[in-house]
């Protein structure tokens, strides 16, 4: 199903995008999502619509069967990447969960800015992309996510996210089809 509209108001929320995390491996190259973020930072950004870029810096404190990480992050590991050129006016969000909503004040700021839907961009699709497009549903907003401008480490999660819980959160569609309905809206 192609995308329908974006509201007036619509936030770019970009997920993750940080040296540690782009660093892994993944299942679609991470270049060819970046030049995808970076189309969608500059039709946002020109039209002065509002941009989150969020990082991660911890995990939520509950047991799990997975093992976790017990050793501290290494230096720079959750510095946002230089390609996303990082504005003054960028709502910036450090998450310790999965979802940029759950453990920061996103839902405040954005409400705040009068935004009623997001586009979500970023990686890990099937963990932090899925995440907040969770919590951003649940918070009340309209959901689109940019399936070009995501990836993950597992093609199976990836794929599974894109098929089955996205179209049940908002729409999908390629960062094209979302600048296409921009340029529409400035007519």
């Amino acid at each position: 199903m192609p995308l329908t509209t974006l509201d007036l108001n619509t936030a770019l929320v970009v997920v993750d995008l940080q040296q540690g995390i782009v660093a892994l491996p993944t299942v679609h190259p991470i270049g060819d999502v970046l030049k995808q973020t970076r189309l969608l930072l500059d039709a946002f950004r020109v039209r002065e619509l509002p941009v989150v870029l969020v990082n991660v810096a911890g995990g939520a404190p509950g047991r799990t069967e997975q093992l976790r990480r017990s050793v501290p992050l290494a230096e720079g590991w959750t510095d946002l990447i230089p390609e996303l050129d990082q504005q003054s006016c960028d709502i910036t969000v450090t998450k310790n969960s999965w979802g940029a909503f759950a453990t920061t004040d996103l839902q405040q700021q954005l409400e705040s800015r009068g935004v009623a839907q997001v586009v979500i961009a970023g990686v890990a699709t099937g963990t932090g992309v899925e995440a907040t497009a969770r919590q951003a549903y649940e918070a009340g907003f309209n959901v689109t996510l940019a399936i070009d401008a995501m990836t993950d480490m597992r093609a199976e999660a990836h794929d599974y996210s894109i098929a089955k819980v996205f179209p049940r959160l908002g729409e999908t569609g390629t960062t094209q089809d979302i600048i296409n309905l921009l340029d529409k809206r400035s007519v």
